[in-house]
Parts: structure tokens; C-alpha cells; sequence
């Protein structure tokens, strides 16, 4: 979509480029929602290319995504033998519905700041204990699980002109065995609920993480595997019948059954 209130495009090659923030200023990376719809209250593009972030950085503390990391580059990506977790990285990017146009242009970042309940780069880094490096415009940076950084149906916890920097995934989660079940509506429809749970290799710290269904991640924290009562207790103690995501992607009750069902079946796979 052309984008006709746009009257100026910034490439700043550090922060202090961009001078003071203005409401009518957008943070410009992959693009895929900025030109999906009319940007009424915006005429200028801060593009984030020249930053020029390092997609991905590898280190024996965990892996660093860059906010402006593609997804090709994210699904490419191979990792050390030790890191378990890794095949998670294509299952949660192919419950994506895109083309091979925004395959090769959506960033991870752009997913995660649109803080949709179904955005799948929210799952794939709240499941393995991401945590997102935020700088905000006149203070220090600071950061936050990525669980904590959504809040909502696109709603998170930016403050105006604040940038999203990177999400570390931590070795420790990135070592655990995975399992992942998501379901849509129709074949290529977003999803209705994508849960994902993670453990350690001698079967403890046990983590549930429910998203699509709620509108915003859920963590389900346990030492050791629960059984299946205890499992479903906890959901009910976290999860009351209202606070599941209804829209034309799943009614709540539906979601809510699914989320019993996934979880239950996560559970056994991993015990």
C-alpha cells in the first residue's frame, strides 16, 4: 500500500540521529503492518536498517535476535547440537500465514511489537525465556521478560518513541526438550491457540506457555510434571472462562477446551 501522508523517510545510523520524538514519527523495520493499512497520524519513517544490528548473535550464554532479524534468517538458523530447542524456531515461523514476500522482510521484533495474541514470534520467545532489551528515548535502557512485555490485545508496555533492541533467549531454555501444538480455524487461518511447553532434561522445571488463546502469554510454572489433574488445576487457577481471546478466529469456550486438550497432550509427550 503507498502510504500518502508520508512526507519524509529518516535514516539515522545511531539514536541520537533522530532527535526529539514526535507523535507523528514510526519506527520503520520490516514494514509488513506499516503498509498494510492507512498511517493516517504518521509522516515520518525512522528506518532502523542503517542501524546495521547483527541478526543473530551466538554466544555460550544464549542466543541475542536483533528486533530488525528477519524471519528467513530466524528459521536458517541452526544453533549449537546442545541447544534442543532450536527445531522450535520453524514450527512456531511456519504457523505463520505469509507470503515469501514478508518471509524475507517481516523482523522478529515487528511480531512481537504488534503484541497480537496470535503473533507466533511472542510464543516462540516467551516459551524459551526471552527477554527484551528496550531503549526508551531520554533514560537508560532497560528490560523485561518478553511474557511481561505484552500486556494485551495489541497493547505492550512502549512508551512513546521507545525502541525495542533485542530478546535474549537464554542457554538454559534453549537446552530443554520442547513440545508445540497449535490449531487454527481453517487450514492457513491464524491461529486459535499455540501452546508450547518446555523441561529439563531430567524431567523438571516444567513451563507451560499458552498464547493465541489469551490475549496475551501465560505461564504455567512447575518444579516437576505435573499430573493431569494437577495440570488442569492450574489452568483454572490462572485461566477463568473470561479470560480467554474470543474473535472471529475461535469463540472463548472453544479456545479454552483447546488449551485443556494441547495441554494435556504437551504433558504427556514430555513426561
Amino acid at each position: 500500500m503507498n502510504l500518502d501522508t508520508i512526507t519524509e523517510v529518516k535514516r539515522p545510523v545511531s539514536l541520537d540521529d533522530v532527535g526529539p520524538w514526535r507523535s507523528n514519527y514510526a519506527w520503520l523495520a520490516g514494514g509488513t503492518w506499516l503498509y498494510s493499512e492507512p498511517q493516517i497520524a504518521t509522516d515520518t519513517l525512522i528506518d532502523l536498517d542503517a542501524f546495521g544490528w547483527q541478526p543473530l548473535g551466538a554466544t555460550s550464554k544464549g542466543l541475542e535476535i536483533a528486533a530488525t532479524c528477519r524471519v528467513a534468517d530466524l528459521h536458517a538458523f541452526a544453533g549449537p547440537e546442545e541447544w534442543r530447542a532450536v527445531p522450535l524456531f520453524r514450527q512456531c515461523i511456519d504457523a505463520f500465514l505469509m507470503s515469501f514476500k514478508i518471509w524475507n522482510a517481516a523482523t522478529i521484533g515487528g511480531n512481537v511489537v504488534m503484541s497480537l495474541p496470535a503473533g507466533a514470534m511472542i510464543s516462540l520467545t516467551a516459551a524459551l525465556e526471552g527477554v527484551c532489551t528496550l531503549w526508551p528515548r531520554d533514560a537508560e535502557p532497560r528490560t523485561l521478560p518478553v511474557v511481561d512485555f505484552v500486556t494485551g490485545n495489541h497493547k505492550n508496555v512502549l512508551r512513546p518513541g521507545e525502541l525495542l533492541r533485542s530478546i535474549h533467549l537464554p542457554a538454559s531454555a534453549l537446552t530443554k526438550r520442547h513440545a508445540m501444538r497449535q490449531m487454527s480455524l481453517t487450514r492457513l487461518g491464524r491461529s486459535a491457540a499455540l501452546i508450547v511447553g518446555t523441561v529439563d532434561g531430567d524431567g523438571r522445571n516444567f513451563l507451560l506457555t499458552v498464547t493465541a488463546a489469551t490475549p496475551r502469554p501465560v505461564q504455567l510454572r512447575f518444579d516437576r510434571m505435573p499430573t493431569t489433574t494437577e495440570l488442569r488445576q492450574a489452568i483454572d487457577e490462572r485461566l477463568s472462562p473470561e479470560d480467554y481471546f474470543q474473535d472471529v478466529h475461535g469463540s472463548a469456550a472453544y479456545k479454552r477446551h483447546i488449551t485443556y486438550h494441547f495441554a494435556e497432550q504437551i504433558r504427556a509427550e514430555l513426561a
